[in-house]
């Protein structure tokens, strides 16, 4: 028989509501909001953080910090914290990074990404995720998702799946800038080659694995998001195509601010990511810029 766990879910935004829909009984899910509605019941969170055996970041990563700021002292030294954002820090780290920063040295930690499109986990549908930690921590994430549709598996490199799971919404970019520029399917074929062999380069100068991209938080990920017209990056592409600027929000285009601020990485080693962050300087030019590339990377 199953021993029931108690999970802490922090955030209960769109991937919030999809955590709690995938967590089945005998697990017991609490829910911690910043701003709860006026009818929500009140959480303790010192209570809450205190008597849980698995807490989810259902947060941005830009939410990270604060949060374990206020969880850290309450924590258990068996808790296992995991996180599903797939961001950056306003420091540029990585939520692995802010995890091995403000929690104590030998507290569990594992990080679970992959194609997991809120909508269609609440619909019941298969989802898919790699989850970055040790042997004995991926049996607990397994446990806890064990009667729902995410199917999951382990990976070593917390690094590699990180970088690949934050950077392919800065690819996935140029999927809807394509797509709405009527490129066609050979175009989108081609920019997935692309993507993958500069994620892998990517990947291996930040101390990741090579290969580590063309697995579930890499590929898989990235055909989900620059695919689906219901994606938000995807969109965001359109709109850059048609040379709109006001508004532009998103994870990838975040990153885009946070690897040049950082020099997290040389862009003239890219120049696909380098052309996707000319267009979001210049959508105007979205057409001539796609074209340049083009030209230059079939030399």
């Amino acid at each position: 028989m199953t021993l029931g766990l108690k999970v802490l879910i922090l955030g209960y935004g769109e991937m919030g509501h999809a955590m709690e829909f995938l967590i089945q009984a005998p697990h017991q899910v609490s829910i911690w909001q910043r701003h709860p509605p006026a009818d929500a019941p009140p959480l303790n969170l010192q209570t809450a953080v205190a008597q849980s055996d698995v807490i989810l970041f259902c947060l941005p990563v830009v939410a990270h910090v604060d949060a374990l700021t206020m969880i850290q002292p309450h924590l258990k030294p068996t808790t296992l914290c995991a996180s599903i954002a797939k961001g950056l820090h306003e420091d540029g780290c990585t939520a692995a990074q802010l995890f091995q920063n403000y929690l104590p040295e030998d507290q569990a930690i594992a990080l679970i990404y992959g194609p997991m499109i809120s909508e269609e986990i609440r619909a019941n549908r298969y989802a898919f995720a790699q989850v970055g930690t040790t042997q004995k921590n991926y049996e607990t994430i397994k446990q806890v998702f064990a009667q729902s549709k995410l199917l999951l598996q382990k990976s070593d490199d917390i690094i590699g799946i990180s970088w690949s799971v934050i950077l392919k919404n800065v690819y996935a970019l140029v999927f809807g800038m394509a797509d709405e520029l009527q490129l066609g399917d050979n175009m989108r074929g081609y920019l997935a080659v692309a993507a993958l062999r500069e994620l892998d380069e990517i990947v291996i100068r930040m101390g990741g694995q090579r290969g580590s991209p063309y697995h579930l938080a890499g590929l898989g990920d990235l055909i989900t998001t620059a695919t689906s017209e219901d994606s938000h990056h995807h969109e965001l592409g359109r709109r850059l195509a048609r040379g709109e600027s006001e508004n532009i929000r998103g994870e990838g285009i975040h990153t885009l601010a946070m690897v040049k601020q950082y020099s997290l990485i040389d862009l003239t080693w890219f120049p696909l990511f380098k052309t996707i962050d000319d267009i979001v300087q210049q959508a105007s030019s979205a057409q001539s810029t796609l074209d340049r590339f083009l030209q230059q990377s079939m030399q």
